[in-house]
């Protein structure tokens, strides 16, 4: 939502994916109050089909796609591979991983066309280390991160960028339970900013990284951790 919303603001058409419609409507009427412009398309990424339309439905209404981010993601139970079910498993790899992937295959078609365009996947700090949280949710960031690297290889020479941001805790509804939990503050402490991250401190990083801001930077993983990972 914070990623809609400023992008909006910066001037762009957004298409906005959600599983729930009454947050995508919520955010049309938030956007659209101020002069933005954007479109929405209930999408279940774990559902290749469903990625495919929304990826369809932005080129017939817009008539391109210039900038992707890869946004939806679900955590798991933090079971260590020894107690992991098939079924966490099959589902955090489906929206964390092949749902990106998808959709960054739908519009590469597209961008390759044109030599140009922008793709900004959310991975987590927990792809970038080994003990953030369950096996299947830092498995699937490492290997988000792992598809942001060789994308942002594979087509460096065609005037498209692949980049990943690494957010550490940030005040959303997945982390809902750290910041009213008993170990908020000891979480918190463990920061060296000494703050959760607000939805709009990863909003401005993607807004950089999908600008011409950062025109030279692809493949990239930036953490935006508060200091987590010092």
């Amino acid at each position: 939502r914070a990623i809609a919303n400023l992008f909006a603001d910066h001037g762009a058409k957004v298409v906005a994916a959600d599983v729930n419609t009454e947050s995508l409507s919520s955010l049309e009427k938030e956007i659209s109050a101020r002069g933005g412009e954007i479109f929405s398309v209930k999408t279940d990424m774990s559902v290749p089909a469903e990625v495919e339309a929304l990826v369809d439905a932005c080129v017939k209404k817009f008539g391109t796609v210039d900038i992707l981010v890869n946004n939806a993601g679900v955590m798991d139970d933090f079971s260590p591979v020894g107690k992991l079910s098939d079924s966490m498993w099959d589902r955090v790899m489906k929206i964390n991983v092949d749902g990106p992937m998808r959709a960054m295959r739908a519009v590469l078609k597209i961008m390759t066309e044109k030599n140009s365009g922008a793709i900004v996947n959310v991975a987590s700090i927990g792809g970038l280390n080994g003990a953030r949280a369950g096996a299947a949710y830092t498995t699937s960031k490492h290997a988000l991160i792992g598809l942001t690297k060789n994308t942002g290889y594979m087509y460096s020479k065609t005037g498209i960028r692949c980049n990943a941001i690494a957010p550490g805790f940030v005040e959303t509804d997945m982390t809902q339970y750290l910041k009213e939990g008993e170990g908020a503050e000891k979480y918190k402490a463990g920061i060296p900013l000494g703050r959760f991250a607000s939805a709009n401190d990863i909003a401005q990083t993607a807004l950089f990284l999908a600008s011409d801001m950062g025109s030279y930077i692809t493949g990239q993983t930036i953490s935006v951790c508060g200091g987590l990972c010092i």
